[in-house]
């Protein structure tokens, strides 16, 4: 299987190949996934567990035993469960979040899905909010997933990344672009 370069570079980029061709043979690709956007959350919600992913104190011994219970409470059971425990072993849970973004990557891949990340400054209405994907399915196609942030830095205007395109139409920019050419012109 030929893999893109962009998403299973590194240490985690092969780490997420393997997990994806495994979930494959086992026909359980979408139920890996969900089992590790379960561990992303319970991660991102919580400090403590975030310290003890990061955290180079622990040995591998001390990481397997603590997470085993951990996922059994989470509901995260099956290939998913061992692949955390394969890569706690391994002393690479530190960067668990680059596997599952490269996971992620490859499921959209194979599914044909293409993520846009779009940055406003205040939550736009579901109007524009419908505007704004209808005009990136005309440009990305019908499975474009649309993540919006809310950035109030951006001033105003909006700032597209799709793939490895963006559009930087925000006020911030537009100021900044005023800015320097006043410079050079004063």
């Amino acid at each position: 299987m030929a893999q893109d370069n962009t998403i299973v570079s590194g240490v985690a980029g092969r780490y997420a190949a393997a997990l994806f061709e495994l979930a494959q043979e086992a026909k359980a690709v979408d139920a890996v996934a969900a089992d590790l956007a379960k561990f992303e959350a319970l991660i991102a919600s919580n400090p403590d567990m975030a310290r003890f992913v990061k955290s180079p104190v622990f040995t591998s011994d001390e990481q397997v035993k603590a997470l085993s219970p951990i996922l059994e409470k989470a509901g995260i059971g099956g290939l998913a469960a061992k692949f955390l425990k394969l890569v706690a072993a391994k002393r690479r849970l530190f960067a668990v979040h680059d596997m599952v973004r490269a996971y992620g990557a490859l499921v959209d891949r194979e599914k044909g899905v293409v993520r846009a990340q779009v940055t406003v400054a205040d939550m736009p209405s579901e109007k524009v909010l419908s505007d704004i994907k209808s005009a990136l399915k005309d440009v990305a196609g019908d499975k474009v997933e649309v993540d919006v942030k809310v950035d109030p830095a951006i001033i105003g205007g909006i700032v597209v990344k799709l793939g490895s395109r963006m559009v930087d139409a925000s006020l911030r920019t537009k100021l900044n672009g005023i800015r320097t050419a006043m410079k050079e012109v004063g």
